[in-house]
């Protein structure tokens, strides 16, 4: 036994194949054991992220499982070595991620949905690609738990944004075998693989992502998306209208489905863009809803991306039917998401074009 894990442990044969154990074998620490010790042997045993984290200790996890009516029934199979998946196992990384007890049922429920097969966990977990699980928080249950969906909700600053992210991150991997260089594949990454989680902003003027969805108003809900990354867009100079704020936005899902490699798996997936409230005002104003705004991000992208294969195409850079390209599946999955803080910067999460469908669950007592 090791002299600070406590518990049977696990670990990782150099070159072989990421053990995958049940929950109970997961380690505990004694108390007050010094943390740097603990960072060093569970990443020396394959559990971890590379950062710090906060010691696993039985009093830890026995209070982030207070009230869980069954913390060991099991509720699927993580890929990509398919572990179980059980309250206490998703409660243990919580705790290394620095997560707090009332926020175990968004962890879970993002967890959970990212088991749903539209969600293509393995692809995401194994490519060699760079997708990241990013997690969107919908309804009170945000503000309840003091997440931020004002300036910086994806940068530092706000510990349950940052932690729920991480713990959704962790778990995933943990549970599943997800290993870097032996079952996850990537072969740079990204720092969304980290934390990437936020709340849409209680007061848009739009209807929110989970009401869209066919969830009652005021549920408490969460939404995962396979991201390929972030990139930043702002509106074109002196922007006045719709089309003036838009147009780059729409230049950017032409240029991520080009960046994909071949355009046409952009056809079939969807897109995340991240509206600021100040530009989501001035839209409404305009008499743009978001409705409106994801048909025209869906167009004008679709009619720039076949535009800009047609000149790659006369140039014998590609060979792409043009006339077929589009930026996602339909206009329906362009998704609008207002949150952030003062300014005008979008954010737009393209999805990993390896085939990934976002899902939205709600938020139940666990």
């Amino acid at each position: 036994m090791d002299p600070v894990l406590r518990g049977h442990g696990r670990g990782v044969a150099t070159g072989a194949r990421p053990d995958v154990t049940s929950p109970a074998d997961l380690p505990l620490v004694a108390d007050g054991t010094d943390p740097a010790l603990v960072l060093a042997e569970l990443l020396a045993a394959g559990l971890g992220d590379g950062l710090p984290v906060v010691p696993p200790t039985a009093a830890r996890l026995d209070a982030m499982l207070a009230g869980v009516a069954d913390p060991d029934r099991s509720t699927g199979q993580v890929p990509p070595l398919f572990g179980e998946l059980t309250a206490r196992a998703v409660a243990w990384y919580a705790v290394l991620a620095g997560c707090r007890p009332a926020e175990l049922p968004v962890v879970l429920a993002a967890v959970r949905a990212a088991l749903d097969p539209r969600f293509n966990l393995l692809g995401i977990a194994t490519t060699t690609g760079s997708p990241a699980v990013a997690v969107l928080v919908h309804g009170p249950v945000a503000a309840r738990l003091g997440m931020t969906s004002a300036a910086g909700g994806l940068g530092t600053g706000n510990r349950p944004n940052a932690c729920i992210g991480r713990a959704v991150s962790l778990a995933l991997a943990g549970i599943g075998g997800a290993r870097a260089g032996l079952t996850d594949m990537a072969t740079i990454g990204q720092p969304a693989k980290y934390t990437c989680c936020t709340a849409e902003a209680a007061d848009s003027p739009f209807p929110s992502l989970a009401l869209r969805r066919g969830l009652p108003p005021g549920t408490d809900a969460v939404t995962v998306v396979g991201v390929s990354g972030t990139l930043e867009v702002l509106p074109a100079e002196g922007h006045r209208d719709g089309p003036s704020v838009l147009a780059p936005a729409a230049a950017a899902l032409a240029s991520v489905a080009l960046a994909a490699g071949d355009p046409r798996r952009a056809g079939s997936g969807e897109q995340f863009l991240l509206l600021p409230p100040e530009l989501a005002d001035l839209l409404t104003a305009r008499g743009w809803d978001g409705g409106r705004i994801a048909t025209f991000l869906f167009e004008q992208g679709t009619a720039l991306l076949r535009s800009a294969a047609a000149r790659l195409d006369a140039q014998g850079l590609s060979a792409y039917a043009a006339d077929g390209l589009r930026v996602a599946a339909s206009p329906d999955d362009v998704h609008v998401v207002v949150t952030g803080g003062a300014g005008v910067k979008m954010l737009l999460l393209p999805t990993w074009a390896g085939g990934t469908t976002s899902v939205t669950v709600p938020v139940t007592p666990v």
